[in-house]
């Protein structure tokens, strides 16, 4: 893996040296956070480029984007950065898919973990629990769609507490204001003061596709492009599997 991230690198110096390096912008939703972080640092040694990067929730960046910040690259849900292509935001033909991640459910510290290994279960679970946690990002909007088809939105609706965005789900289940909680797997595995139960059921998971885009008038596109290309390298795929993320679209 070292051998092929030196080989991306050194294609990420090759691209600083001919265009300069250069200060990237960027706007960046939670999911993929951690395995960008891990790699960031190495495309910046390899390449002289410095990357500036914003972590935030779905509903803040789009606030961001409308409010007329500029970044030199955006990364998102795929549907997200379609909806932004359609609009004039995103630089049309720049999407690249990153990584996809389920949806998972996640307990406070040494608690019981629930039964989630049927849709039944899942159900029984929710209909339990005292208070139930969720986002507003993808996974989020999906909960509330995924309680409709379970019939139990108006039992569990007096439960639900919804984290503001960029809030993690894992920090109101650590501080113990809410029993269960949901978000993307990714977000949830590795959190400080939880405990990890899985993944929803096949039968109602949903996966998200997280993806990089260009932002229309950005001013660093070739050193965006080589960022793109450094973290979509093969060898990275290795990374984002360490931090729960399946690589590619």
């Amino acid at each position: 893996m070292k051998t092929a991230l030196a080989i991306a690198a050194a294609g990420a110096f090759l691209l600083s040296s001919a265009a300069g390096a250069a200060e990237i912008k960027v706007l960046s939703t939670q999911a993929t956070e951690e395995a960008y972080k891990e790699l960031v640092p190495q495309f910046e040694k390899a390449s002289g480029h410095k990357v500036s990067t914003i972590f935030t929730g779905t509903l803040d960046a789009l606030k961001r984007l409308a409010n007329g910040e500029a970044y030199d690259l955006l990364i998102m849900s795929r549907q997200s950065i379609d909806e932004l292509t359609q609009t004039g935001k995103v630089v049309a033909g720049s999407r690249t898919d990153l990584a996809k991640s389920g949806v998972g459910v996640a307990v406070g510290k040494g608690k019981p973990k629930p039964d989630i290994s049927s849709v039944e279960a899942l159900k029984k679970a929710l209909l339990s629990a005292k208070s139930i946690g969720y986002s507003t990002g993808p996974s989020g909007v999906y909960l509330i769609t995924m309680f409709q088809k379970l019939g139990i939105t108006d039992e569990i609706k007096p439960k639900l507490k919804q984290t503001p965005t960029g809030v993690f789900v894992g920090s109101i289940i650590a501080n113990g204001e809410v029993d269960i909680g949901f978000q993307q797997v990714s977000e949830l595995s590795f959190f400080p003061g939880i405990d990890y139960v899985g993944p929803l059921p096949a039968e109602v998971q949903m996966i998200t596709v997280f993806s990089a885009g260009i932002p229309s008038g950005g001013k660093q596109v070739d050193a965006a492009k080589s960022l793109v290309s450094f973290i979509t390298a093969p060898a990275a795929g290795n990374v984002f599997k360490k931090h729960a993320l399946d690589p590619g679209g």
